[in-house]
C-alpha cells in the first residue's frame, strides 16, 4: 500500500465546505434538495433543518421543509432528522443493530406500531401510551426504516408507518459510510460511529466492507479515510468561500467530537463556546472560518462575533439573518450584535 496522502487542515476545510454546498448556493429544485440532504438534515432544535437548507439553496421559504422530496424520521443518534424521502433506508436501516436482542426489540416495537395504528397518525405520545411502552422507546423501532415523523418544533411529534425499505442494513449501512466521509472529509471507525450513533463494531464492520473504495490520509490529528472517489475534490485547488453562511445548531458541518473540533476550531476556550454542554448555538461563518456564535428568539438573532469584523462582513452576516425564511418572516428580521468584539473598527 503507498503512503497516506498527507492533508492540511486548509485543504479539509475547503473539501468540507465544497462538498457540503457552503460556498456557492444552488437554486432550489428536486436534485438540489436531495444534495443538500445528502448527509441528512438535524432538525432536532426548531427550525435547524429548514436554516441548514437555507445556508445551501436558493428561494428556500418556510415551508420547504415540508416538500415531497423530503420527510422526517429518528435519524443518527436518535435525534430528528429531515432526509430525502428516497434516502429513508440509509438514516434508519443503516443504524440496525448487530445484536440480534436489540433487533428483534425494534421489529417488535414496529410490529406494534404498525398494528395499532393501521394507517392512521397520531402524536408518539398516544401511540407509545397505546401500546404499553414509553414514547421515547419508539426511537428504537426507527431503524426498521417502517416509522416515519412529523415534528412542527413544538409539542410531541406525529408517527406513522410506513413498509420497510428492501435492502439489507449492511447494504444501508455502507452507504450511510460513504455519506459521512462525502460529507466531511477525512473520517476514522470511531468518528463515523459518534455520527451515526452505531456502535464502533458496526462502524468496523460498514469500513471493512468499504475498504476497496477508501484510501488512507494523514491529518494534523492523525490517520483516517477518504473516499477514493473524493481525492481529486481534496486535492484541488481551493474554492472561493461565501462572505457569510449561518449555520444551525447541530448543522452537519458542527457534527464533530473530540479532537475533530479543533480543526474547525482551534482555539479551545472558544470551542467551549460554540459546543457547549446544553443546546448549542448556531455557527457564524465568515470568508470559510467561524469567527461566532448565533442564536434566535422568535425573530430577534443575535451575533456574538470572537473578534472583530469589518462593515463589510457585518452586513454579509447581517444579510444572511435578516433571509431566514421564518413563518414570521414579514415582520421582519432583527439583527443584534452582542459583546465588545462585534464593534466595529
Amino acid at each position: 500500500m503507498s503512503a497516506p496522502l498527507a492533508v492540511i487542515r486548509d485543504q479539509i476545510l475547503d473539501y468540507r465546505r465544497h462538498a457540503s454546498g457552503l460556498d456557492e448556493r444552488c437554486d432550489l429544485d428536486s436534485d438540489t434538495v436531495r444534495k443538500a440532504a445528502w448527509a441528512g438534515l438535524q432538525d432536532s432544535v426548531p427550525k435547524s433543518a429548514l436554516l441548514s437548507l437555507t445556508a445551501r439553496l436558493q428561494g428556500v421559504s418556510a415551508d420547504t421543509w415540508t416538500a415531497p422530496e423530503l420527510e422526517q424520521v429518528w435519524g443518527p443518534r436518535n435525534t430528528t432528522y429531515v432526509i430525502a424521502s428516497s434516502d429513508r433506508a440509509v438514516f434508519t436501516l443503516g443504524r440496525h443493530p448487530l445484536e440480534a436482542r436489540a433487533q428483534k426489540r425494534a421489529t417488535q416495537l414496529a410490529d406494534q406500531l404498525e398494528t395499532f395504528l393501521s394507517g392512521r397518525t397520531l402524536t408518539y405520545r398516544e401511540a407509545g401510551q397505546a401500546i404499553g411502552v414509553h414514547p421515547n422507546a419508539l426511537r428504537y423501532a426507527a431503524t426498521t426504516g417502517r416509522v416515519l415523523i412529523r415534528w412542527e418544533g413544538f409539542g410531541p411529534p406525529l408517527v406513522r408507518t410506513v413498509p420497510q425499505p428492501e435492502i439489507s442494513p449492511e447494504d444501508a449501512r455502507k452507504d450511510l459510510l460513504r455519506r459521512h466521509l462525502h460529507i466531511l472529509g477525512p473520517g476514522t471507525v470511531e468518528s463515523f460511529a459518534a455520527w451515526a450513533g452505531i456502535q464502533t463494531r458496526a462502524a468496523q464492520i460498514a469500513f471493512n466492507d468499504l475498504h476497496d473504495e477508501l484510501i488512507p490520509v494523514r491529518t494534523a490529528l492523525g490517520d483516517a479515510w477518504i473516499a477514493a472517489s473524493d481525492e481529486d475534490d481534496l486535492r484541488s485547488t481551493p474554492s472561493q468561500p461565501a462572505p457569510a453562511r449561518l449555520l444551525p445548531s447541530g448543522d452537519n458541518y458542527l457534527l464533530l467530537w473530540g479532537e475533530d473540533r479543533s480543526l474547525v476550531v482551534p482555539d479551545a476556550p472558544l470551542r467551549e463556546c460554540l459546543w457547549t454542554p446544553r443546546v448549542w448555538p448556531g455557527a457564524v461563518l465568515v470568508d470559510g472560518e467561524v469567527v461566532g456564535t448565533w442564536r434566535r428568539s422568535r425573530n430577534t438573532v443575535t451575533i456574538t462575533a470572537w473578534k472583530r469584523l469589518s462593515e463589510s462582513r457585518r452586513h454579509s452576516v447581517a444579510a444572511e439573518a435578516e433571509e431566514f425564511p421564518l413563518p414570521t418572516a414579514s415582520e421582519g428580521v432583527r439583527v443584534v450584535w452582542d459583546g465588545e468584539n462585534a464593534a466595529q473598527p
